[in-house]
């Protein structure tokens, strides 16, 4: 029988508690229906015996503290919401807990948002994290001794999983299903709540808003002229003799600074800006390349996939809102 401790943190998602929580029971019943055990023992963990949660509109029990547990299989860590400096400080008293029952053998899983919680924990420094795209720029502020993967769906390393936004946490509770209960079980699973079991990237799902939240205004400025004139063909020697710097300093600064080479950031804003029209106007595919700025087909297509996970035509067909032909 695993153990399975759902925390619940004040403030956190109800849907990333109850989730994980009704499709690991439902593990159970599926297994009673085949003439098997139980797989499970899932349980809803908390600091106090009623939590408020999604802002204080929902209040969950908790009959189970943490206090009354010494060891457990698996700690599944809900998405946090609101300010989340806050959301941590009132939550702080989970974190020692945690660190325990991993120093015990339990795995730990963060849902979204929960992965600022785990990283807290400090169990994740030099180790892969992921979480919801838009909260990239505080994590790695917050955070910046853990490798942060954005564009991953899920991650496993030692024990130790994360998903990425949203309702991205049931993959990997079916990830967690396969691995406890077997491949056969997770298909059944995802046929039963509709959940696409072969997501493994959040990528095109990305909305690239910058990364301004830094205090370099050199680079700023540098930040600003490319989403000025993505339309045109911008070089890095371009760029470090309009702010008078040298091409290694700028590169260094930009980087520090945004996380993206120079390179990457133009690639960044141009595949942004051809999404936008992707999906919403009906130019074809070679009309929006020349209008971000490109000339090679076959460089804007496998810069466009690597970044969204898609071709621009699987774009453009999955999200343009006038659905048209191409």
């Amino acid at each position: 029988m695993k153990r399975i401790s759902i925390l619940v943190p004040k403030g956190a998602v109800l849907g990333s508690i109850e989730g994980p929580r009704l499709v690991f029971t439902e593990v159970n019943a599926l297994l009673k229906r085949m003439g098997k055990q139980p797989l499970f023992e899932v349980q809803l963990v908390g600091l106090a015996v009623e939590t408020p949660v999604c802002g204080g509109m929902y209040t969950i029990s908790t009959a189970t503290l943490t206090a009354d547990i010494t060891k457990t299989d698996l700690v599944v860590i809900p998405a946090l919401d609101g300010d989340l400096g806050q959301a941590l400080e009132v939550n702080k008293e989970f974190i020692p807990w945690i660190i325990s029952q991993y120093k015990q053998g339990a795995e730990v899983a963060s849902l979204c948002l929960g992965a600022f919680l785990l990283a807290s924990t400090g169990l994740i420094k030099g180790r892969q994290c992921t979480t919801h795209w838009a909260a990239v720029a505080d994590f790695r502020r917050m955070f910046p001794d853990v490798e942060l993967v954005e564009n991953k769906l899920i991650t496993d390393e030692h024990g130790i999983y994360s998903s990425g936004g949203a309702f991205s946490y049931l993959n990997l509770v079916l990830y967690l299903i396969e691995k406890y209960a077997g491949r056969e079980m997770a298909v059944l699973c995802a046929k039963v709540f509709q959940i696409d079991i072969e997501r493994v990237s959040q990528s095109a799902f990305i909305v690239f808003q910058g990364q301004k939240e830094h205090g370099d205004d050199l680079v700023k400025k540098a930040q600003t002229y490319i989403e000025d004139n993505y339309q045109e063909k911008i070089t890095i020697d371009q760029l470090a003799d309009m702010l008078a710097l040298g091409r290694r300093n700028l590169e260094r600064r930009f980087k520090k600074a945004t996380a993206n080479s120079v390179v990457e950031y133009i690639q960044r804003v141009k595949i942004e800006a051809a999404k936008n029209s992707l999906e919403s106007s009906r130019e074809n595919v070679n009309e929006v390349m020349y209008n971000v700025g490109y000339t090679d087909p076959k460089a804007f297509r496998v810069t466009f996939k690597r970044i969204t996970g898609l071709s621009p035509m699987q774009y453009r067909s999955k999200y343009n809102r006038a659905k048209v032909e191409v």
